[in-house]
């Protein structure tokens, strides 16, 4: 069959065109039974197919860990958008990253099973990419791993295996106030995963020097771990909120969860990038007080009928021992988020450096809380199913941001 389409091509070329003219237009057809062309090249930039989408190919093929977390889920989203083919290790139940296979085009996602601790399958993962997201990371220890299990050996070794293996970029994601000595607030000795998440950074550097790191404040989206924690009445001490010096004393500054994947797309995208540290906050600066407050009206539970009040958490140590053991009891998993670790972390305020780059530095348009918070705590609302079109519920004013000069009398 392909023997007759070739000869009437023939035939049509000598009738309207001259013999050389249909010698080349043969050249330029290629079919399924043809030898498969030779490659001129083997970067992969040069191999770039379509105009973009999820049916196309951009040339980036990149390796993402930690894929079936909060933040890794929005990152695969946006890498499939591009065209870009990805390899996402996994560990435990497949089910957990078999939904990202809807995330690119047929044959553009790949499942391969590792071992934070397994050289051999971080090799086989990072063999083919010429791009590394390492976001693994935890906000409390297990028995399998601790902080710096995961923190710092394994960012050590996936760093290691990935310049081995001549890898072009590492996306790296750290934390906002990682710091060698962190100040004690209610653990001994301040944050351990802010300490392991500096030690991790110190380690991505000494096997990766051209990686690029971020570092996220409170990041909040759907399903994370920010909105839900202050919502969840596990976090509640009978009808009351705990927070240290209630809350006064401490300043956020969050960030969307699709701000802080877009700019690790652009990352990955500008070479100019390698070797940089960007600082992934919010537009806005808050007292923690007012985004608690902000929320639970959100929710409706400022009532009197709800009671919701803040109190100073140094004085209940019984809300302590209640994280305490929320934390022995649930290991894996604890209720609500509640652990000690996660006490210590809300008590630190975010420190933004004026000269290392943020979001902004890399094109990322950042999204207010008031645009998206009122829809991300819709489920936590008192009284779901009313009818809110009714107006009968007064909509509650946004929080108001802190100034430096404001935040350094507040802290006073």
């Amino acid at each position: 069959m392909a023997a007759l389409i070739l000869t009437r091509n023939v035939q049509l070329a000598k009738q309207h065109t001259n013999g050389v003219l249909g010698v080349l237009c043969l050249r330029t057809v290629n079919y399924s039974s043809d030898a498969p062309r030779p490659l001129k090249t083997t970067n992969l930039s040069a191999m770039k197919r379509g105009t973009g989408g999820r049916s196309s190919f951009n040339g980036i093929v990149a390796t993402v860990f930690g894929c079936t977390g909060f933040l890794g889920r929005y990152v695969c989203n946006k890498l499939g958008k591009s065209g870009t083919q990805m390899i996402l290790p996994y560990r435990g139940e497949d089910s957990e990253a078999i939904r990202l296979k809807v995330c690119g085009d047929l044959g553009q996602v790949l499942f391969q099973f590792y071992h934070l601790c397994d050289e051999e399958a971080i090799r086989k993962a990072v063999k083919y990419s010429n791009v590394v997201i390492n976001l693994v990371g935890r906000e409390y220890e297990t028995k399998n791993f601790k902080f710096n299990d995961v923190h710092v050996d394994g960012a050590r070794r996936i760093a290691r295996i990935s310049r081995e293996m001549g890898v072009d970029r590492l996306i790296h994601v750290s934390a906002l106030n990682a710091d060698p000595n962190p100040k004690s607030h209610i653990i001994e000795g301040g944050s351990n995963f802010l300490r392991s998440k500096y030690w991790g950074e110190q380690a991505v550097r000494e096997e990766f020097p051209e990686a690029t790191i971020i570092r996220p404040a409170d990041i909040y989206g759907s399903e994370d771990r920010f909105l839900r924690y202050y919502a969840h009445i596990w976090r509640r001490q009978m009808r009351a909120v705990p927070l240290w010096h209630k809350g006064e004393r401490t300043f956020k500054q969050p960030v969307y969860v699709s701000d802080v994947a877009q700019a690790i797309i652009n990352c990955a995208k500008d070479p100019d990038t390698a070797g940089q540290v960007y600082q992934a906050v919010g537009p806005k600066r808050y007292q923690l007080s007012e985004l608690v407050d902000w929320f639970h009206r959100i929710m409706r539970k400022d009532s009197e009928w709800w009671g919701y009040q803040r109190y100073d958490s140094r004085f209940d140590p019984s809300f302590v021992l209640k994280a305490k053991l929320t934390e022995m009891i649930c290991p894996g998993a604890p209720v609500g988020g509640l652990h000690p670790e996660r006490l210590e972390l809300e008590c630190v305020s975010d420190k933004v450096l004026n000269n290392v780059p943020t979001l902004e530095d890399l094109g990322v348009q950042l999204t207010p809380m008031e645009n998206q918070v009122p829809w991300e705590l819709r489920p936590y609302r008192a009284a779901l199913y009313y009818d809110a079109d009714l107006n009968e519920f007064e909509k509650p004013a946004p929080p108001k941001t802190v100034t430096p000069r404001e935040e350094q009398r507040l802290s006073a």
